[in-house]
């Protein structure tokens, strides 16, 4: 990296750019003599000094005015501008294009509907309880362009002095009267419309899970009467609409139910053999694809229940979670309607669909990392789909990546080879427990196995192998678990290269990171995660692990500090990872991201061990950064290369993100960030008596510059980019460009950095990546 330059005659050109951009964009000479452009409107709202919280009433009308004045980029109007230009007899290709892909037809003072936007918000207000209200629409017209400013008075709002349910003898009005318990309509409160909408679907939600399958929230009806008061006070009513059919009025049971392991629309159900019966469900296939026995338990549904809207709901996850099933359909049919204490029957059959039992799935890959490698991949994945006739699946993963340093150095031509087999084996139930215990959704039994080896050429073999027992269930929608009480890794260093092994003496560090190559203990996963609701246009995202290895060893061997001949770790490792999203118009989102992780090595351990370490840049991190290349602290490897010879690593990590992200056209998007970030060490290296002095000499001075302290802003990389993303249904291609704003490893006082401007090529890092960097 360069030392920072100032350059003076970059801001000069920007600024003209922009003058010209400004000027060649201007819309003002295109605007019929007879027309003005609309600007926009707002609203100035007088409310009584008794009304509180006014400000969702205040986005509600908001939301009301209509149409949309022309979209502005930095005070331009491009989309305006290219229609006009569109127009001309002559407009030329670059004019027509522009048009079709970013145009706007203009929208003129003359389009606004001022009488319409008036009684829109009158009965919006209605409807809330501020019954005559008042609205003065006022026009601000200069220079071709018109605003309208909507000035609304409004009054005391109508309150309730009385909520009565209007009942008769029918045994329904027993029940909502029962979910009238919860409501949220309260005495003294304003009236609402909306909130009586609102009710009535929480009532049918209520009833349907007390057995009235047919139902529905237009049965009911609410009554105000403001005759028997002047003082802007109502009493509410609630009954039942007239002619509402019988068969509505009466809860159902669940009379039978038949279950279809193995259905396709082939299936004629005259042809089915005789049924196999557990617990009084049938269930109905020639050969036996599901156990009974273990399907059984995942339907929440019983016989001589009433039916409940959310036990057939639950019923109907459950089933498509098991991961054998790509249809779940729940056929309800109700018997001929004989009346019998007011209750009526209902068939249940459950028609299961399955996914193809055997499946093989090969991916190649052609990768390119920010630290120079690049090369092809193959991954082939096998599943067995119910596996031992209990909703079990095998899986089995090989792969194999090759990868060689393309950039220029003294390293080109490093290579490294990977590969690596896994084998998954999970059960749809958490033993030894029941799934019944799990309403929810399905929980999963986890068993895997594997192996993996990565040989970099000129420097070591790395090889491993993992094994691991655990469980996963979602919470409910929103939070999910994951737990291994057994997780166990072996790692094993061997062919290292002199050079390799020169680096390890020269760095005790390093070198005590492969020294304990057992890893044995248990780990924790916590996930809340808001973007599974599309409609929050604010989700959250919260993930959380916690990794702690080498206890029940120690437990167990007491002093010794060994197992099966090798020397295992010992530590404890948190982190969390929360992310902000602010969503907004078409596709338009502010991201922001903060990452804090922090691992302690303690007893048998002075390090943490590599593969549990740290690491800050790349392309789901700093971007401005190769991959690896940040601290810890201000630390920094010196190579001539395009590459170090190892990662740059910490025990403790801290990381923010901003970013922005935008629509260009079709599966095209766009996007402008900030990243900033580094790891540090906050435990001191231990050193040998017999070090040589060059290896004592480089530990010192790592921990002096990776050290973490007070002043750890001042040592973090910051960088901003840009980048483009090619979105297909959710499989995304990354594009990002990045430029150091703060470098780390320099010293203190130049540290500063023009992003794009100072250093040149090795001032820009490219990115290409895979999915979204968070």
């Amino acid at each position: 990296m360069r030392s920072p330059t100032p350059i003076k005659t970059y801001p000069l050109i920007i600024i003209v750019l922009v003058l010209a951009c400004l000027y060649s964009c201007s819309v003002g000479k295109y605007i019929p003599e007879d027309e003005s452009l609309y600007t926009g409107s707002n609203i100035a709202i007088s409310f009584n000094k008794e009304v509180k919280n006014t400000k969702y009433i205040e986005q509600e009308l908001q939301n009301l005015l209509e149409p949309q004045p022309n979209s502005k980029i930095l005070g331009m109007r491009p989309g305006l501008y290219f229609h006009y230009k569109a127009q001309k007899k002559r407009p030329g290709f670059l004019n027509r294009w522009l048009n079709k892909k970013i145009g706007e037809e203009p929208v003129y003072l003359s389009d606004v509907n001022k009488q319409r936007v008036e009684k829109l918000m009158l009965n919006r207000l209605d409807n809330r309880g501020f019954f005559y209200s008042k609205v003065f629409p006022e026009i601000d017209s200069s220079q071709k362009k018109a605003a309208i400013k909507y000035n609304i008075r409004v009054p005391k709002p109508y309150t309730l002095e009385k909520f009565e349910l209007d009942k008769d003898s029918l045994p329904i009005y027993a029940d909502i009267e029962k979910a009238l318990e919860e409501t949220q309509i309260k005495l003294g409160d304003r009236f609402d419309l909306e909130l009586m909408k609102f009710e009535r679907e929480r009532i049918d939600h209520v009833l349907k899970q007390r057995g009235y399958y047919n139902f529905n929230p237009e049965f009911l009806i609410f009554e105000a009467d403001t005759n028997r008061y002047d003082n802007k006070k109502t009493d509410l009513f609630l009954r039942l609409k007239k002619n509402v059919p019988k068969k509505s009025l009466i809860p159902y049971t669940i009379d039978s139910i038949a279950v279809y392991p193995n259905y396709s629309i082939d299936t004629d159900k005259k042809d089915t053999p005789k049924p196999y019966e557990l617990n009084g469900i049938h269930f109905f296939q020639k050969k036996e694809f599901f156990k009974p026995k273990k399907l059984e338990p995942y339907i929440l549904m019983e016989l001589g229940e009433k039916y409940n809207s959310e036990v057939a709901r639950l019923t109907s996850n459950r089933l498509s979670a098991l991961g054998n099933y790509k249809f779940v359909n729940i056929r309800l049919n109700m018997k001929d309607t004989v009346e019998v204490d007011s209750t009526a029957s209902l068939y249940a059959d459950i028609m299961l669909s399955p996914l193809t039992k055997r499946s093989l799935r090969a991916q190649l890959q052609a990768v390119t990392k920010s630290n120079g490698f690049a090369g092809p991949g193959l991954s082939l994945t096998y599943n067995n789909r119910n596996l031992f006739k209990g909703g079990e699946t095998l899986s089995i993963t090989a792969n194999f990546a090759y990868e060689t340093q393309l950039s220029g150095g003294e390293k080109t031509g490093l290579s490294s080879i990977a590969g690596g087999l896994k084998a998954d084996l999970i059960l749809p139930r958490l033993l030894p427990f029941s799934p019944k215990q799990f309403k929810y959704a399905v929980p999963k039994t986890k068993i895997s196995l594997g192996t993996d080896f990565l040989k970099r050429t000129k420097l070591y073999t790395l090889g491993s192998f993992n094994t691991s027992f655990g469980y996963t269930w979602n919470a409910n929608r929103y939070v999910y678990h994951e737990l291994n009480p057994i997780s166990v890794n072996y790692v094993k260093l061997f062919n290292t290269t002199d050079e390799f092994n020169t680096i390890l003496d020269n760095n005790p560090f390093l070198k005590q990171s492969f020294d304990q190559q057992f890893i044995a203990g248990l780990n924790y996963n916590f996930t809340y995660n808001e973007l599974v609701d599309n409609d929050n246009k604010q989700p959250i995202f919260l993930s959380t692990s916690v990794d702690i290895a080498g206890n029940l060893l120690h437990l167990i061997g007491g002093s010794d500090k060994t197992v099966f001949g090798m020397e295992y770790a010992q530590y404890a490792k948190a982190d969390i990872d929360f992310r902000y999203y602010f969503k907004w118009g078409k596709e338009q989102a502010l991201v922001s991201r903060l990452y804090a992780g922090w691992g302690i090595p303690y007893g048998n351990s002075s390090t943490l061990p590599f593969v549990k370490q740290f690491f800050s840049g790349g392309p789901y991190s700093v971007r401005a950064f190769q991959i690896r290349s940040l601290g810890p602290g201000t630390f920094n490897s010196v190579e001539d290369g395009s590459s170090s010879f190892f990662d740059q690593s910490g025990n403790l990590r801290l990381e923010g993100n901003l970013e922005y992200r935008f629509p260009i056209w079709s599966y095209l998007k766009g996007a402008i960030f900030a990243d900033a970030g580094n790891v540090w060490l906050t435990n001191e290296i231990e050193i040998a008596e017999d070090e040589p002095a060059e290896s004592r000499e480089f530990n010192e001075e790592l921990f002096a510059k990776g050290k973490f302290g007070s002043n750890w802003t001042k040592e973090l990389g910051i960088g901003v980019g840009f980048g483009l993303r090619v979105d297909i249904q959710s499989f995304v291609l990354r594009f990002d460009l990045a430029s150091p704003l703060q470098i780390p490893y320099l010293p203190e006082g130049e540290r500063s950095n023009i992003p794009f401007f100072n250093g040149g090529s090795d001032n820009i890092t490219f990115n290409f990546a895979i999915g979204y960097p968070f």
